[in-house]
């Protein structure tokens, strides 16, 4: 029986359907941790996760297998054993799960028990549930090999301490929202240890992934709740843990782990912004773009959208675009040249007026007994979005666009104008989130970022009025409610599904509510056009937050 145990955790990226590359990073972690005993790698490590739909190609899963395969035969070597995560078939059936690689063979495999069907996961549309599992035995210990959502409830855990497990290793894709980290520790795998007594290691993946952000943040908690182990958040770490077995009353003994790193969690509203630093990063160089365009229009939506993107990629990589009007001020283009100025980045200036001259002409004839309206702002967001398309075709950057969630909760955005784009890294940050984290970058620098130490935007842009500047002295307030009234709205509508009635009974003003409520209802058509963004919190646009586009219910 051992009395001492190293169990790496290797946090990384993966990408998804690349089997080949996920396989190259087991084997790369390997050799640089040969006095590992196991080495431990996230969910479904080697398909990637979320793999969607693509998990119902048979190539990919034979592929797996064949791969998997090839892992447990390195393992002949003597070198350390791996845990792996995959998918595989039993009975006809798709199983999420997890493979411990020993002695050149697969020794063990267990499968997810409880399978998220909620948010962001589909599990349920993929895979069967796996049975209760066993625990392995591994060298003289008793692992318990929970997979993410199974410690979120009691019975796998409780299950696998019934049988003799003495070690949770759970491994998992757990993406990042606003507050989770907090959730992830204290309300559930210190629950887990303290219940059944048994210390729990949790393995995170990090990275992007389309939409969906992992922040890594792995860490091990023993059976009184104390973190004896806390990896950093969002970038990749190999955490070296060494576990003992100790005597307890009466001859018997338990494992404990070492005291090791306690890293410090990015706090508020840095983990926000580094969530979006890395989600688009990844979407970017997953997608083997060279780069990013992005109109700069002097507002604080673009010049946040630019500075994250110089975070994410680096100056060199981002091209910042003045496209002016008749009605941009002065104090915008000085703005917007400031801002790229500060941030290192290329800018151009392409005026859209002999673009608007030119439709308003071709147009005359038809538009001849009606006077300007949306149509003619919209016209001029649409050129917009057109010109820099043409930038995005001809040069190869992929334009990405800087509509925050408030705007796109109530269509205050053009579609084919300023909705162009193939990402948007702020889709899903409210106005006042906006603003918040644009003061934050204005005087720190997130961790994970390659842009400037020092301002990013000047403070005009902190303190002026929103405007969308298409036709003279416009202001967003001119169409909807102050932000802090329509960000609290939209939150109470969209985060957490509240009536009408029930707003007004906090203390906002019925019409106002029922106005919002319609805009949220009749843009959906729009959102289903727009581009995947981060997601930060609990209901995002996409892939959490799934209405029909024709309807006519309303809660007033």
């Amino acid at each position: 029986m051992a009395d001492r145990l190293i169990i790496t955790l290797a946090q990384l990226n993966q990408q998804v359907g690349d089997l080949a590359a996920n396989a190259a990073s087991v084997r790369r972690v390997r050799a640089e941790a040969r006095d590992s005993d196991l080495i431990v790698f996230p969910e479904m490590h080697l398909i990637g996760y979320p793999p969607e739909d693509l998990i119902q190609k048979p190539a990919l899963i034979e592929r797996a297998a064949q791969e998997l395969e090839k892992l447990a035969r390195e393992t002949a070597d003597g070198g350390p054993a791996l845990l792996v995560g995959s998918v595989f078939v039993r009975d006809g059936a798709l199983h999420n799960g997890v493979a411990l690689l020993e002695g050149g063979r697969i020794a063990a495999v267990r499968f997810k028990y409880e399978l998220p069907n909620y948010g962001t996961f589909d599990e349920k549309r993929y895979f069967l549930p796996g049975p209760l599992p066993e625990p392995v035995l591994f060298k003289g210990a008793m692992l318990g090999l929970p997979i993410c959502e199974d410690i979120w409830h009691p019975d796998v855990c409780r299950h696998l301490a019934q049988l003799g497990a003495e070690i949770f290793i759970c491994v998992n894709g757990s993406p990042y929202e606003i507050d989770k980290d907090v959730l992830r520790i204290d309300g559930v795998a210190k629950r887990r240890a303290i219940d059944t007594g048994i210390p729990l290691a949790y393995l995170n993946r990090v990275g992007g992934q389309d939409e969906i952000v992992f922040d890594g943040a792995s860490f091990v908690v023993g059976p009184e709740g104390a973190l004896w182990v806390q990896a950093p958040d969002w970038e990749e770490a190999v955490i070296r843990t060494e576990w003992n077995r100790v005597s307890v009353g009466a001859g018997g003994s338990r494992w404990r782990c070492k005291a090791g790193e306690l890293a410090e969690p990015t706090e508020h509203p840095e983990d926000i912004y580094c969530a979006m630093v890395l989600g688009l990063r990844d979407y970017v160089d997953k997608n083997r773009f060279p780069g990013v365009v992005l109109g700069l229009s002097g507002g604080i939506d673009s010049a946040i959208t630019a500075a994250i993107a110089v975070d994410a990629l680096g100056a060199d990589r981002v091209w910042c675009v003045m496209l002016p009007s008749r009605y941009t001020s002065q104090e915008s283009l000085d703005d917007a040249a400031a801002c790229a100025a500060l941030l290192g980045t290329r800018l151009d200036t392409i005026p859209i007026e002999p673009a608007v001259a030119g439709f308003s002409a071709m147009l005359a004839p038809v538009f001849a007994d009606r006077a300007p309206d949306l149509t003619e702002e919209n016209l001029q967001s649409r050129i917009r979005g057109t010109t820099l398309m043409a930038l995005s075709n001809k040069f190869g950057p992929m334009l990405i666009t800087t509509g925050n969630k408030s705007e796109m909760s109530v269509g205050y955005a053009t579609i084919y104008g300023d909705m162009n784009g193939g990402y948007n890294p702020i889709k899903d940050a409210y106005k006042t989130t906006v603003f918040a984290i644009s003061e934050w970058r204005n005087t720190r620098r997130p961790k994970i970022g390659l842009g400037p130490d020092g301002p990013v935007m000047p403070e005009r842009i902190l303190t002026k009025p929103p405007s969308a500047e298409l036709r003279p002295d416009q202001k967003d307030s001119d169409s909807l409610p102050d932000y802090p009234v329509l960000d609290a709205i939209l939150n109470d509508l969209i985060e957490q599904e509240r009536s009408v009635d029930q707003i007004v009974a906090e203390g906002f003003d019925r019409a106002t509510v029922e106005r919002i409520e319609r805009l949220l209802h009749i843009a959906e058509y729009k959102r289903r056009q727009a581009p995947p963004g981060v997601k930060l919190g609990m209901r995002n646009f996409g892939r959490d937050r799934r209405y029909p586009i024709t309807h006519g219910f309303r809660t007033a």
